[in-house]
């Protein structure tokens, strides 16, 4: 789609929750104007592969929020695919266990798709990188479930935390694992002719 000119005065309105995305964010000087997390279905369809599950759910975040002129909306979607299997929030410990389990050992990848929305245009691009997890003991298991770091995280672990220790090697975008590649998000942000770095027309 084609890309806007820059333009000043422009809102950035992050539709997530997420310390992490606004954290990142704020790595490139961004700083939200407002954050409205959109209240959809996240389950993913039958036979839906992680790539376009990622893909639909971004775009559904960044369709149900309520934009005013001016307003520029930034959604994501995160999750963890394990072949064709899709690992996303575990409901509890015990499934939280069963991911590292299953992740133990072998390479992933993490998926993120980016959606930016301003009125009723929406520019979208995925991230992919490769992940690959030591192969893990029932202690460190253990000793990673009772940190409760796993809470709320595609997986059931999240790379800027105690699960760090377990990852030797990716092949990609870091803040893609983190869950909102900074490359694909400023990249995104200017095609809707925000000024992420001051510049208008």
């Amino acid at each position: 789609m084609t890309a806007l000119p820059v333009e000043a005065g422009l809102s950035l309105v992050l539709g997530s929750a997420s310390p992490r995305r606004r954290e990142l964010l704020g790595r490139i000087g961004l700083v939200p104007d407002d954050t409205r997390p959109p209240d959809i279905d996240e389950t993913p369809h039958r036979d839906e592969t992680p790539r376009a599950y990622v893909a639909r759910i971004a775009r559904q975040k960044a369709g149900a929020l309520d934009l005013r002129d001016g307003e520029v909306a930034l959604c994501a979607d995160t999750t963890v695919a394990l072949g064709r299997r899709i690992l996303g929030k575990p409901e509890d410990a015990d499934e939280a266990r069963a991911f590292l389990r299953a992740l133990s050992g072998r390479r992933h990848r993490v998926i993120t798709s980016v959606a930016v929305r301003r009125g009723d245009r929406v520019w979208q691009k995925h991230s992919e990188t490769s992940v690959s997890v030591k192969r893990l003991s029932p202690r460190e298991i253990e000793a990673y479930i009772a940190t409760g770091d796993w809470q709320g995280k595609a997986g059931g672990y999240a790379i800027q935390g105690p699960a760090g220790a377990f990852i030797p090697a990716i092949s990609g975008d870091y803040s893609g694992v983190m869950g909102l590649p900074l490359s694909v998000t400023v990249g995104l942000l200017q095609a809707a002719g925000y000024p992420v770095y001051g510049e208008a027309s």
